[in-house]
């Protein structure tokens, strides 16, 4: 049904990444996933089967927080049919949102007022061959037309990073929207790769979740 969704978690707290890290935000993080990177922080979103929400129900506790901004997340949300009137009416609202997606479907359909977070996957995510390459091109009519997209590359390793490099690089990336490195905790040493940034003088911003410094050890709710 076109009306309800299937939603892991309804929690406020502070935006830990994107630019817009640090501001309050009400998240709506949704149930399944086409994909399963090795470092993936959020395994229950496919591993439980969440409960099912009907879209008044979701806009019903966002009403707690007016004016705040509103992130649709997951697992991946751009696999519930749903996800689009919500986009629809919470815009209608007069909020911002923010959709972050794997880049591995098309971002065809989301709404240009909507801000989407793209990820694309490097090599050591296991994931690199399910990138949706079309989504650069979206990206660019995205833009045009007034979007405040951003991408973002997971890093676990200088591999990675070398990767990342070459493709922001070959698609001028930075030309379509901010982009982010951001390192796997524990696999990638964030001072190494803001040497890197620094040595190469990347048009990138290094990012480390910031909700994982304030609550450290929090899977849930942050």
């Amino acid at each position: 049904m076109t009306d309800t969704l299937r939603v892991s978690e309804l929690f406020y707290s502070i935006q830990g990444e994107s630019t817009r890290a640090g501001l309050p935000c009400a998240f709506v993080r949704l149930c399944g996933c086409n994909l399963r990177c090795v470092y993936c922080d959020s395994r229950y979103t496919w591993d439980e089967e969440g409960r099912l929400l009907r879209m008044a129900e979701v806009c019903s506790w966002l009403e707690r927080y007016p004016g705040v901004l509103a992130e649709i997340t997951g697992g991946e949300p751009l696999l519930q049919e749903a996800v689009y009137p919500l986009m629809d009416a919470l815009l209608a609202q007069g909020r911002e949102v923010l959709i972050e997606t794997s880049g591995s479907l098309s971002i065809a359909q989301v709404p240009a007022a909507a801000g989407v977070i793209l990820d694309i996957k490097c090599p050591d995510s296991g994931m690199e061959e399910r990138n949706d390459w079309g989504n650069i091109e979206l990206l660019r009519q995205r833009k045009a037309a007034g979007s405040r997209d951003e991408i973002k590359f997971v890093l676990s390793s200088e591999e990675d990073a070398a990767w990342a490099v070459r493709i922001v690089r070959q698609h001028e990336l930075n030309a379509l929207a901010p982009v982010l490195f951001s390192p796997v905790i524990g696999k990638a040493a964030p001072q190494r790769l803001a040497e890197l940034i620094l040595q190469e003088r990347l048009p990138v911003r290094l990012q480390l979740q910031l909700h994982t410094q304030i609550w450290p050890g929090a899977q849930r709710g942050v």
